[in-house]
């Protein structure tokens, strides 16, 4: 099997650091959840802090490079504008708003995919960093725990819901 350069980032950016993402998340989320001091004992604590802190920071170093990399890389065709005349499936932006039927996927997805997406690396950063700073004391303060949950979430849902609509959009104007 032969990929182009494009067919490549494009790869990258959905089944390889998606894939990342998705996995990180769900070792993290289990990760949280178990952080209890009633269910560890103080060397246990340690060892789930030392997993669920690397964890974390993978599943933010993915997120980061899952929506730079279709930033400024895969959607860059996405796009590109049309010359006077050409054929519009050609062109995946402009051959969905050309037809009022497709055009909300552009209208909403799409600004879903290229600004909402954002939050994700953003909230999976502040609890990567939380996890580092606070540490064993997670354990301890039950209410901290949950709210890295709640963000942890927050950060997975925005991804996927940007995940659905790449799909969806690449689906009704395919980019390659």
């Amino acid at each position: 099997m032969k990929l182009t350069a494009f067919e490549l980032w494009t790869a990258l950016h959905g089944m390889v650091f998606g894939a990342v993402f998705l996995l990180a998340f769900a070792g993290g989320l289990a990760g949280l959840y178990g952080l209890r001091r009633e269910w560890l004992s103080t060397a246990g604590i340690k060892d789930n802090v030392r997993r669920l802190t690397a964890g974390t920071w993978i599943m933010a170093i993915a997120a980061w490079l899952t929506v730079i990399i279709g930033t400024w890389i895969v959607y860059v065709p996405y796009r590109a504008e049309p010359p006077e005349g050409a054929d519009l499936t050609m062109y995946p932006k402009f051959n969905l708003t050309s037809d009022p039927s497709t055009a909300a996927w552009h209208e909403f997805g799409m600004e879903w995919k290229e600004h909402i997406a954002w939050i994700s690396p953003m909230l999976a950063t502040a609890v990567a960093f939380v996890v580092l700073y606070y540490g064993l004391e997670i354990a301890e303060r039950p209410y901290l725990r949950r709210a890295l949950i709640i963000l942890f979430t927050l950060s997975f849902v925005a991804a996927g819901i940007a995940g659905l609509f790449g799909a969806f959009i690449t689906k009704a104007a395919p980019l390659i």
